[in-house]
């Protein structure tokens, strides 16, 4: 099977794309262990002194493959993979982010995007809600921007997802504006990167280990939900679900 995870590395800097647009490099099955694989592989190169996360086409994730989940466990094993892996990860976003993609983001150290980019968290009209995400999600974002976006699933731009603290930086031209991000991180030791990494994870992978089990639990709950169903038959058949008033 060709690769839904490419992966390239230059000048101490090893890029993991996302490559697959049929389905808007959705959460597959194959996609989360693809990039497990790949960032296991990365964060054990002694040459690599961070990992950019980045995408091909106009999504860098749309969330969850609703036709091919994958097992919530997994998921939550990627998200603490990234939050421990000592390398720092760096996501490149110039699409959109939906729903579990938003989790990524949350789990990189570092985010940038383009003016392209838009933002939204579509669970709670799926008869669902960002159970998993919220863990490394809720210790970057502004409280009160958090419960008006899980809440009413509105799209946003990067100026706003940056000003909640979902992204570090936002600019017209992303790679000009990241080349002095990846220069310092070049020039960084191994040993200075893995401790300033493990110092300010330190509340994600809390919280991870805090909560993990009880969110992915929920998660599942909710997928196997009569309210999920219908809110998944709906958004699939390009209708309001039944709720909708």
């Amino acid at each position: 099977m060709t690769p839904i995870v490419g992966s390239a590395h230059t000048s101490g800097i090893t890029t993991l794309t996302l490559d697959s647009p049929g389905n808007r490099n959705a959460l597959s099955a194959e996609l989360v262990g693809e990039l497990r694989a790949a960032l296991a592989a990365a964060g054990a190169d002694p040459a690599v002194r961070a990992i950019v996360l980045t995408h091909t086409g106009t999504t860098f994730c749309a969330g969850a493959d609703l036709k091919n989940p994958f097992a919530p466990e997994d998921f939550l094993a990627l998200l603490r993979e990234l939050a421990e892996l000592p390398t720092p990860v760096v996501a490149r976003v110039t699409g959109h982010v939906r729903a579990g993609g938003l989790g990524l983001l949350g789990a990189c150290d570092i985010a940038a995007a383009g003016p392209r980019s838009s933002y939204a968290f579509t669970e709670s009209h799926l008869g669902l809600a960002p159970a998993v995400i919220s863990i490394p999600l809720l210790p970057r974002l502004d409280p009160r921007a958090a419960a008006r976006y899980f809440l009413t699933a509105e799209r946003f731009g990067p100026a706003e997802a940056a000003r909640i603290g979902l992204l570090t930086l936002h600019a017209d031209d992303v790679d000009q504006a990241l080349e002095p991000v990846l220069a310092g991180l070049r020039r960084a030791s191994p040993q200075g990167l893995a401790a300033s990494k493990a110092l300010v994870t330190a509340p994600v992978r809390a919280a991870l280990e805090r909560d993990g089990e009880r969110l992915t639990a929920l998660s599942a709950t909710l997928f196997g939900s009569a309210e999920a169903r219908e809110g998944i038959t709906a958004l699939f058949e390009r209708r309001d679900p039944s709720w909708t008033s």
